[in-house]
């Protein structure tokens, strides 16, 4: 496929629904799948991107076969498409393809091997930098870029910019699965990527063409009801949702050998800090790293 192509050359070459004497077995109701049989959700005339959404799944096996040349720029300008405070745009990607890198990225993120076997990795940034830069350009120092607002609008962008790039990839055929583990060693990740001052990254994005071995499902998410609020927030009134939500996830963690209960999960991982002694410099990393988030 030239590098030429457009956005709407590619959608012409998905491939065409089959006969219906052809067809594959129906797939389960991406409601079903999302909140499980018993949930009655009211949703809007289904669409192809609606859908698409809606049977997103985390996968973690993937083939070695390499992206068609026009998926990275697709991706990014599906990620500049998303919204982006006051248009500031305070965010960048580096793309690595590279296989040794790739590698050293992998060890920092704990060696995920997913990270080594997908053809891509996307590594969305938080960039004060290049505001810096323009700043600098004028002769002005851009004090603004100090506060604890701006890293979090380029933290929310990045995210939004990312997410964008996944329901592209989706869309595409492609897998996705986020790394939130490169921010255990910030500034080896930086130097790894050589990233500026100013600039921090946020979360890695593997993409490649899933493993069909590798059978990851839709999982179950927590009623609506748990995380909707109409006009003021209720706690109390979540507690019945969530007991509701454990007897849906728990076959879902049981097939794959973790820990039944849901709520079991978020107390192991949070009450000490184990699986966040990652997470605990992150702070004073940003200092170090130019966001020092006053």
């Amino acid at each position: 496929m030239s590098t030429t192509t457009d956005l709407a050359a590619l959608a012409e070459t998905t491939p065409a629904d089959p006969a219906p004497s052809e067809a594959a077995p129906a797939e389960a109701s991406p409601l079903t799948e999302r909140y499980g049989p018993d949930q009655s959700v009211p949703l809007a005339p289904p669409t192809a991107a609606i859908d698409g959404i809606l049977r997103h799944r985390t996968v973690r096996a993937y083939l070695p076969d390499p992206l068609d040349e026009t998926v990275l720029p697709t991706l990014v300008a599906a990620a500049q498409s998303a919204p982006t405070s006051s248009n500031m745009q305070f965010w960048s990607v580096v793309a690595v393809t590279d296989l040794e890198r790739k590698d050293r990225l992998a060890a920092l993120a704990g060696g995920q091997e997913h990270i080594r076997q997908a053809p891509l990795l996307l590594v969305w940034v938080a960039d004060l930098a290049r505001a810096r830069a323009i700043g600098a350009a004028h002769g002005t120092s851009l004090e603004g870029t100090d506060y604890l607002d701006s890293t979090v609008v380029a933290f929310v962008d990045a995210a939004l910019a990312a997410q964008n790039a996944v329901v592209a990839a989706e869309s595409l055929g492609l897998g996705t699965v986020y790394i939130g583990a490169l921010r255990h060693h910030p500034e080896q990740v930086a130097g790894e990527l050589g990233l500026p001052e100013g600039t921090v990254a946020v979360v890695g994005l593997v993409v490649g063409h899933p493993d069909p071995a590798g059978g990851e499902r839709v999982k179950p998410r927590l009623p609506q009801a748990a995380v909707l609020h109409q006009e003021t927030y209720d706690l109390d009134a979540q507690a019945e949702h969530v007991d509701a939500y454990e007897d849906v996830i728990a076959p879902f963690y049981r097939d794959e050998g973790l820990t039944e209960s849901w709520r079991r999960r978020v107390v192991d991982r949070l009450a000490i800090p184990g699986p966040q002694r990652g997470h605990a410099h992150l702070h004073s990393a940003l200092a170090a790293r130019g966001l020092p988030s006053r």
